[in-house]
């Protein structure tokens, strides 16, 4: 497939404070103790497509990522890691690699999807429409969006995630509509060229974008030197074409319509004693309906370009780590129900204990749990539902839920820690508890200190 891959795998992302440091940058983040890049590179190897550009944002980020390739990929991939400016979005990571963008198609991936759905699905539906861009959208969550930003995994219902709304023709291959993030809480407006060439449209709001697009290059590339503004591929680009796609100029009798639907198009349709729909009936699609106005009789109508959608099965797991509540959902999915992602081959119990890790008398390691290399636990501990890294000391009567614990960790006897996630190097001295909280690398909790629902952290110097 004359395809491009282009990953883009962003910088230190305001958004996963305290998750993210200066030695962490958001592609390098653990899910199952494994970085999230490592899941779309893999994809990638999986398809085929062996060549890949991994944008990311700073210089500092970059070098943190090329070093973990060249040490994970090696003699795999082809993998060209290049800086861009920090937050420039996913549209301005894009501009600042324009010169390198040469194929015919350039397929998207963001560097944070967890997903199982081929590349080369996109890519085919792609070009058996010849579409200037096809989007993949999978379904949305049960739990709901993922990026409210909300903490605690209690804490949902107070930052409801934002939904798309999306609008499919009747054969749900052709992207008619769509309104993401704030747009959502306005009135929708759809343009009337829409509706009129298409008939009816269906409105969906249980389907997300998940972030992995097909473009044609040289339309993309227009786009991104016209529209200097343009900063985001989802909120800018996408809507951008899926609005002018019917920037058709209908001629009859000098009547002409614009894009929103204007112009006396009505009496000049009926002047000529030719309904739209009548056109539409026996068109391949609503696209193909600027061919049948080349006979002269018929009125002079011209398509400018499709923009279509994959939409993947509902059976397919599909998550993007936006947010830290996305971070805690794809781990815990990671080691539950999605676990074939894993990569690990899981125990007859449902978890994985490294064969170096130690475990105490009468500790426990439920299903759905993971245990990293070199790790010991105490006597007495209990651990459900969660992820815990490599190299932690974790004392006695130490009780784990529902939660992830990164590399290095030392808890002392007697603590608890439900519903959080503890970044590498961190010190919980004994006695501590935490409930929904977020602690950063290297700081230490003090003994017999409570948190709930805090974000905890070093002062950066």
């Amino acid at each position: 497939m004359d395809f491009q891959v282009v990953v883009l795998a962003g910088g230190f992302s305001k958004a996963l404070v305290p998750l993210v440091s200066k030695d962490v940058p958001k592609a390098l983040l653990p899910v199952a103790n494994r970085p999230v890049l490592s899941y779309v590179l893999e994809l990638l190897e999986r398809s085929g497509l062996k060549d890949a550009i991994v944008v990311v944002e700073g210089e500092t980020a970059a070098l943190l990522i090329s070093s973990w390739i060249s040490s994970a990929f090696a003699d795999r991939l082809n993998v060209e890691v290049t800086a861009v400016p920090e937050d420039v979005g996913t549209a301005g990571a894009l501009r600042a690699i324009d010169h390198r963008l040469s194929a015919k198609d350039i397929l998207v991936v963001s560097g944070d999807l967890v997903s199982e759905i081929p590349p080369g699905a996109v890519a085919a539906a792609h070009r058996r429409h010849d579409a200037v861009v096809t989007a993949m959208l999978c379904s949305v969550p049960a739990s709901g969006p993922s990026d409210s930003g909300s903490s605690g995994a209690k804490d949902k219902s107070k930052k409801p995630g934002r939904y798309n709304i999306i609008g499919l023709d009747p054969t749900k291959q052709f992207l008619l509509h769509i309104a993401a993030g704030t747009e959502v809480e306005k009135d929708i407006r759809v343009q009337k060229s829409i509706l009129r060439a298409v008939g009816q449209m269906e409105i969906r709001a249980d389907l997300m974008d998940a972030h992995m697009y097909a473009f044609n290059r040289s339309v993309l590339q227009d786009v991104l030197t016209r529209k200097e503004k343009f900063r985001s591929l989802r909120l800018d680009v996408l809507p951008f074409l899926v609005k002018s796609q019917l920037r058709s100029e209908i001629m009859l009798n000098g009547a002409q319509s614009d894009e929103n639907g204007n112009g006396n198009v009505n009496d000049a349709l009926q002047n000529s004693k030719v309904l739209l729909s009548q056109l539409l009936a026996n068109a391949p699609s609503f696209h193909e309906i600027y061919s049948l106005g080349r006979a002269g009789s018929a009125p002079a109508i011209r398509k400018t370009h499709k923009c279509c959608v994959y939409i993947a099965d509902k059976s397919k797991y599909c998550a993007q780590l936006n947010s830290i509540q996305a971070f805690s959902d794809i781990n815990r999915d990671v080691v539950g129900d999605a676990n074939h992602l894993s990569g690990y081959t899981f125990s007859s119990h449902n978890n994985v204990i490294h064969p170096s890790a130690e475990l105490g008398s009468k500790s426990t390691v439920g299903p759905q749990c993971m245990l990293g290399e070199g790790s010991q636990m105490g006597d007495k501990c209990s651990v459900k539902k969660s992820v815990i890294g490599r190299h932690c000391r974790i004392g006695s009567n130490v009780k784990i839920a529902n939660s992830v614990v990164m590399n290095h960790v030392t808890i002392g006897d007697g603590c608890s820690i439900q519903g959080s996630i503890i970044c590498s190097n961190v010190q919980l001295q004994e006695r501590a508890v935490l409930k929904d909280c977020q602690v950063g690398p290297g700081f230490v909790v003090t003994g017999g200190s409570e948190y709930r629902g805090e974000s905890l952290a070093k002062k950066e110097k």
